[in-house]
This record gives structure tokens, C-alpha cells and sequence, in this order.
């Protein structure tokens, strides 16, 4: 269980530029909401509105499929891992200072928000899940990992990313029911 910097800073900017709920999995906006600005302006030159919508939603299917990218988001001044993205790039540059802050703070929120639930002992164990499968299925589960990435999402939820990453907001973890209730199918379908 951890997050996703690059993840944050990535819906940070969508949720800035009013992009809506793309990309897929398309997750729910930021917890808490952003300003929302215009980026017409700034992106105007490189493609518009349409070009930066594409991708944006080129670039969250990296982040996706990579994982989240660790703890790296784009590289200032020139932001080279968004080079042949030129919108992007360009709303990035605008906005990297508020979303750096933004994504740093939510990060050493979501330190705290882990600590403390350790100390009360707050954090399910998907391993209790896995020996309960195991009891069903009357052998060992398979070998594998699951991959679960919290993020600062407006809806109490999960989304499944195959084979074997579930994005979950933060407020879902905080109740055990329906965390449990997300994460015990997908074990089921992977153990």
C-alpha cells in the first residue's frame, strides 16, 4: 500500500485544467478540489484543448501502466519527460509550482494519515484475505502481488487496473467494509 507522486501531480493538472474525469481508468477528481483555470491560452499554440485532453490521457496510461512512476514528476525547467507532449508540457510549466505543493503536501498528509493508522492498528491485512482464499480454494494460492495505490479521490472507491493493481481513494481504506469489500474480490481473482 503506498502512493503515487507523479500519480497526484498528474490529477492535480487534469483537475486544474478542467479536464474532467478522463483517461482510464477515468478516477473521480481530487479530495480536495483545486482551482480550476483556464488553459485555453497557454495551450493554444501546441494543439489546444484537444491536443493537451490526449495527452494528458497518454500520459496517465504511462503512469498506469508503470506503476505511478515511484516519487519522480516532471523535470523542471524544461519538463523533458513530457517533451513530445507540447500542451501538456506548456500547462505544466504554468501551473508546477501549485502542483508541486499541492502533490508534497498530500504526500506528507498521507505519511501521517499511515503512521497514525498504525498506531491504532487501523490497516487491513490483505494477507488475512489471501489464508481465508486459500481455505476456500483448499490449496495455496498462486504467487502474486497486488499493487495498491491511494490516492486523494473525491469518491469512496476502487479501480482495478489488470493484472494486478487496484488505485483506491484514501477515504475507502478508512473503512474497513468497504475497503474489504473492493480488495477481497480481486484477491479472489488473483490468488
Amino acid at each position: 500500500m503506498r502512493t503515487s507522486p507523479s500519480m497526484c501531480f498528474a490529477l492535480y493538472l487534469r483537475d486544474c485544467a478542467g479536464l474532467g474525469v478522463i483517461g482510464q481508468p477515468a478516477v473521480s477528481p481530487v479530495k480536495p478540489s483545486v482551482h480550476c483555470t483556464d488553459p485555453r491560452q497557454a495551450v493554444h499554440a501546441v494543439g489546444g484543448m484537444t491536443a493537451l485532453r490526449v495527452e494528458w490521457e497518454a500520459w496517465w496510461y504511462e503512469l498506469v501502466a508503470g506503476r505511478g512512476n515511484g516519487h519522480r514528476v516532471p523535470t523542471p525547467p524544461e519538463f523533458p519527460e513530457l517533451q513530445a507532449m507540447p500542451a501538456l508540457q506548456q500547462l505544466t510549466h504554468a501551473h508546477y509550482g501549485t502542483a508541486l505543493t499541492w502533490t508534497e503536501e498530500y504526500d506528507a498528509a498521507h505519511r501521517e494519515r499511515e503512521r497514525s493508522r498504525m498506531a491504532r492498528g487501523a490497516r487491513l491485512d490483505v494477507g488475512e484475505l489471501v489464508r481465508e482464499r486459500e481455505l476456500e480454494l483448499g490449496r495455496a494460492a498462486r504467487n502474486f502481488t497486488l499493487d495498491i495505490v491511494e490516492l486523494p479521490l473525491s469518491e469512496t472507491r476502487a479501480w482495478f487496473v489488470e493484472p494486478d493493481m487496484l488505485l483506491v481513494s484514501e477515504d475507502l481504506h478508512d473503512d474497513e467494509t468497504a475497503f474489504r469489500s473492493y480488495v477481497q474480490p480481486v484477491v479472489e481473482f488473483i490468488a
